[in-house]
């Protein structure tokens, strides 16, 4: 995805560039991750997936799928609570189907917050639009 048009989708073009530079020398980088459209309540990204994502029978690695949400949904909880740091306190995951690569869309929407804590849930889909897995996510703020 083109990272102008990411800007321009979400609010604070600033904090968003930032974030964005940032993301690419860390594990999201590695991973290989783009942004689709975020802001402070949902995210979509999506990831091609190749053979480097695969486990040794040859599908989708579940750490990837897990990933891949945990992202989402961490980019939500950065955009709603910009100033402040957040960590990942639980995340409960569902793997319900296997992909052999391709585009994986993951798609993340913010559900509850109290003082200190996010809830959020994520899913990632194949680009047939097959649920590959689900999961709810706790975020604290630190």
């Amino acid at each position: 995805m083109d990272e102008d048009w990411f800007v321009q989708q979400a609010g604070d073009a600033g904090l968003l560039t930032r974030l964005a530079a940032r993301a690419q020398t860390t594990f999201w980088g590695l991973l290989g991750c783009e942004v689709v459209q975020a802001d402070g309540k949902k995210a979509t990204i999506c990831l091609d997936a190749g053979d480097q994502h695969l486990n040794l029978i040859g599908i989708v690695h579940g750490g990837v799928l897990m990933s891949l949400m945990d992202n989402a949904m961490g980019l939500v909880v950065m955009l709603a609570h910009a100033n402040e740091r957040t960590v990942t306190a639980t995340m409960n995951t569902h793997f319900l189907s296997s992909s052999k690569g391709g585009l994986l869309v993951c798609e993340a929407e913010m559900l509850h917050r109290t003082k200190r804590t996010l809830t959020l849930q994520g899913q990632v889909k194949d680009e047939d639009g097959k649920l590959l897995a689900w999961a709810s996510g706790a975020y604290r703020l630190v």
